[in-house]
């Protein structure tokens, strides 16, 4: 379970740190942008989170194995090894003309974005 963080105001008040704090300090424009840079961090900060939300999202959503590797920030080898792991039969090939395109659109970007 998440931990509250709290902070001490100037009149002594303890309340929890909400992104509308760093939005009124004119520190972030919006609340999207507090949580999209936090999510950001929180992140970097813990591959296992990145892994597990790698997992659901090919589990929920039918993403490639390539694309769940990319989310998790690991290859492709040992995003499919993540998945035996867990108990998950990795699903080899696209089913459909349509997904293959997508899947081969998704290699392209992936080794573009590695340039």
């Amino acid at each position: 379970m998440a931990e509250k963080h709290s902070y001490q105001g100037a009149m002594g008040d303890r309340r929890p740190l909400a992104a509308r704090d760093l939005v009124r300090a004119r520190i972030y424009a919006s609340e999207a942008e507090v949580i999209h840079d936090a999510l950001r961090h929180l992140l970097r900060a813990r591959p296992d989170v990145k892994i597990r939300l790698a997992v659901h999202r090919y589990q929920s959503e039918e993403i490639s194995l390539g694309r769940a590797a990319e989310l998790a920030g690991v290859s492709w080898d040992q995003m499919r090894e993540i998945l035996l792991e867990k108990g998950i039969q990795p699903r080899l090939g696209p089913e459909t003309v349509d997904e293959a395109k997508a899947e081969a659109q998704g290699l392209r970007d992936f080794f573009a974005s590695r340039k």
